[in-house]
């Protein structure tokens, strides 16, 4: 019988799946990548973390200079917003990562197989594409990842009621936009387009933004976020949009109660749906769940053997770093490693100004299970860094379990949130206690401080509150 081509072929080239190609590719695997789209890094580096990362930064330094810079004692002239330019630079960024995988895949002699991949048998996958072909393999590693989610009141026409993708590229600032989802994906795009001048009115069912993270912190960005201009319907759902006269006529339902709200565009960001239609893994005797996630165990392996997957297409939160880990995780225990991924330590991040950053258990995650804890918080407003930056909105929460200390859950609403979670998560990675954090010395004067002082508060003992 002749030897398969591939020791493993990746399906998918997100974080996740080119990860996983180069990781599997360093322990000696001849590797094959295949992805559908014409560049590499899938919604991450093309449409989604990359670009709109991009666009957050332009559109705050446009921000500042028209309103924050004259406290600095800086005065400018008039400010112009040149949003081609804007978008020029967001696809600038974009094309030099994208093309930096490229190079990474021909160091580590990774074959791109450009086309659509369908999973003809645990060792053999069908790729149609410009010249159609069958690779054959002994592992197939699925990391498809996600797309967004279309509400059948809402159909994404691309130009008025639009998905995230379509957000990266609008060719005019809207007068007002409403988007529909109070998560992160609305948030920051909605975000965005505000400090370029659209009135932004977000619409979320709960009661509450960004489900499933710190309930307190979420409305301590709230508040912030409302300062900035942003309006906030919460406890609503949207009953109809109709595409009318250049704008979309918007019906929202509250209670017993309906609106009507018209606006230039409607984004809709209601969450992502795993990406597995048309991959043949049903027909492959994959199993999969109620929501269309690929079931796996422990070590990344569906129920057929040889057929592996991560990422957005299993269960868990859908974030690309959880991807990036995932794939190392599962080549490494195909090369008879140890690896593993530590859930509980994985940040999230929402990149609004400021920056809401989390990782661990929430305050209402550990009343569900039942765990006795000790709470310390500390204000950007009493932090010398912050002071001097003039972005004191935010506060650093810390939740430590009750009798043994070790820190269960860091939360972070303020200036770089996401850089100053780095160290919350390899603190709890290595299950450090709040005095461990509290103990440790920190430059001054920085913003990680408030990490250290909020550790110093579950104690009982701040120094500068």
């Amino acid at each position: 019988m002749p030897q398969p081509t591939y020791d493993l072929v990746v399906i998918g080239s997100g974080p996740g799946g080119y990860i996983a190609a180069i990781r599997a590719a360093q322990l000696g695997m001849r590797v094959a990548s295949v992805e559908k789209d014409k560049t590499l890094g899938g919604t991450c580096l093309n449409i989604g973390c990359i670009p709109s990362k991009a666009l957050l930064e332009s559109s705050e330094h446009y921000f500042a200079l028209k309103h924050l810079l004259p406290a600095h004692g800086i005065v400018v002239g008039d400010v112009t917003l040149d949003l081609a330019k804007m978008l020029a630079r967001k696809d600038t960024v974009v094309r030099t990562l994208t093309r930096g995988v490229e190079g990474l895949y021909k160091k580590h002699k990774i074959t791109w197989v450009r086309g659509t991949a369908r999973i003809a048998a645990a060792d053999r996958v069908e790729v149609s594409g410009t010249e159609s072909q069958t690779l054959t393999t002994q592992r197939i590693l699925v990391a498809t990842g996600s797309a967004p989610i279309e509400l059948p009141m809402a159909r994404f026409d691309g130009v008025r009621i639009i998905s995230s993708t379509e957000a990266l590229s609008l060719p005019a600032v809207p007068a007002r936009m409403i988007v529909i989802g109070g998560g992160a994906i609305g948030l920051e795009m909605g975000s965005v387009w505000s400090r370029l001048g659209t009135e932004v009115l977000v619409v979320e069912m709960l009661d509450r933004l960004l489900p499933g993270m710190d309930t307190k912190m979420a409305k301590l960005l709230q508040r912030s976020l409302e300062k900035q201009e942003l309006r906030f319907k919460l406890g609503t759902t949207l009953k109809g949009a109709t595409v009318a006269n250049d704008g979309v006529d918007v019906t929202l339902a509250a209670g017993d109660g309906e609106s009507r709200e018209r606006c230039d565009v409607v984004l809709v960001a209601v969450g992502r749906r795993p990406y597995t239609e048309g991959l043949g893994l049903a027909e492959a005797g994959v199993r999969l769940d109620e929501r269309g996630r690929v079931i796996v165990d422990q070590r990344f392996a569906t129920n057929v053997p040889g057929i592996f997957a991560i990422g957005d297409v299993i269960p868990g939160l859908m974030l690309a770093h959880k991807a990036e880990e995932e794939g190392v995780a599962a080549v490494e225990l195909m090369a008879g490693g140890a690896g593993h991924v530590s859930y509980d330590a994985i940040p999230n991040v929402v990149y609004t100004n400021p920056e809401f950053a989390s990782v661990g258990f929430s305050e209402e995650e550990c009343a569900r299970r039942g765990l006795a804890v000790r709470i310390g918080s500390f204000p950007y407003s009493a932090n010398g860094r912050a002071r001097g930056m003039g972005e004191t909105d935010g506060a650093v929460k810390e939740i430590a379990d009750a009798t043994t200390d070790r820190v269960l859950g860091i939360h972070i609403v303020g200036p770089h949130a996401s850089d100053v979670i780095a160290e919350a998560a390899l603190a709890m990675e290595f299950s450090a206690s709040a005095e461990d954090i509290g103990r440790a010395v920190h430059a001054h004067p920085t913003l990680a401080e408030a990490l250290k002082e909020a550790s110093l508060a579950v104690e009982g003992r701040p120094l500068n509150i």
